[in-house]
């Protein structure tokens, strides 16, 4: 099986790779959208328990200066990122044109000109 980094792995390989392993468990079964959603929920909660009572330029430093910690960081970032593209799977979304949407219309709810370097929601600029 081919290393996959970031720069020459398209969001479509790392769809059909989950989708694969998926298969080869029979776990289709089991990947409703609601526990799909729920098991998202509950990896990006183990995500945040690494930063838990930490402040922002702690955070950034576990992430950076504990090379133990990183590696159990990536890991739950994993679990959250493959569960996500699961759940496009299960549900034939389209992650990129998905994406694409959500920024154009957060463009619009955040216009650089009123956003630059604040952190309001949008309805409160």
């Amino acid at each position: 099986m081919k290393s996959l980094d970031d720069n020459s792995t398209t969001v479509a390989e790392l769809k059909a790779r989950i989708l694969a392993f998926v298969h080869e468990r029979d776990w289709e079964q089991f990947h409703a959208p609601k526990n799909l959603s729920m098991a998202l929920a509950a990896e990006a909660g183990e995500l945040m328990e690494h930063f838990l009572w930490a402040d922002a330029d702690a955070s950034r430093e576990a992430v950076r200066k504990d090379a133990a910690r990183r590696k159990k960081i990536e890991e739950e970032l994993a679990d959250v990122i493959i569960y996500a593209l699961e759940f496009a799977n299960a549900t034939d979304i389209d992650v990129a044109a998905a994406i694409e949407s959500k920024m154009e219309a957060n463009g619009k709810k955040y216009p650089v000109e009123k956003a630059r370097g604040r952190s309001e929601k949008y309805t409160e600029l």
